[in-house]
């Protein structure tokens, strides 16, 4: 009965350290947020153009894109599912994509990884401008 209570204690304090130690991964499983896990499919209408100033970013979570305006005419799109673990990205400051789940850091200009632990960087989506309307996603096969 001795060996009880030490043994007990052991994992008592085993189970309240997991966390810092990166054992309670739980948000990998839900998707942080519980949204969506995919980027478009198909092209998906993402509203009028003159929503993203030339020079911004905008973070559009229902749909899991970002779209940079680089120019006046030219405009970047990008999935914001996590490379990591496939989280939806649902944070946006300035031009940094910021994941929930890990801390991966993205460039909404380019996609590329700023902040590991993500190494691919973000997916890249045509995007089009028709009839005044950002549209953003891979054409219908």
């Amino acid at each position: 009965m001795s060996g009880t209570p030490h043994a007990r204690r052991t994992v008592l304090r085993a189970a309240a350290l997991a966390p810092a130690a990166g054992l309670g991964l739980t948000a990998c499983s839900s998707g942080g947020d519980g949204g969506s896990r995919s980027a478009p499919t198909a092209p998906v209408d993402l509203g009028a153009s003159d929503e993203v100033k030339v020079g911004a970013s905008k973070l559009y979570t229902d749909e899991n894109v970002v779209v940079s305006r680089i120019s006046e005419g030219e405009y970047k799109a990008f999935s914001t599912i996590c490379t990591h673990a496939q989280c939806p990205i649902n944070k946006l400051e300035g031009h940094k994509l910021i994941c929930p789940c890990h801390g991966s850091q993205f460039d909404a200009t380019n996609g590329k990884v700023l902040h590991e632990p993500a190494v691919k960087p973000l997916h890249e989506l045509p995007v089009k401008v028709e009839k005044g309307k950002i549209v953003a996603g891979p054409e219908k096969a």
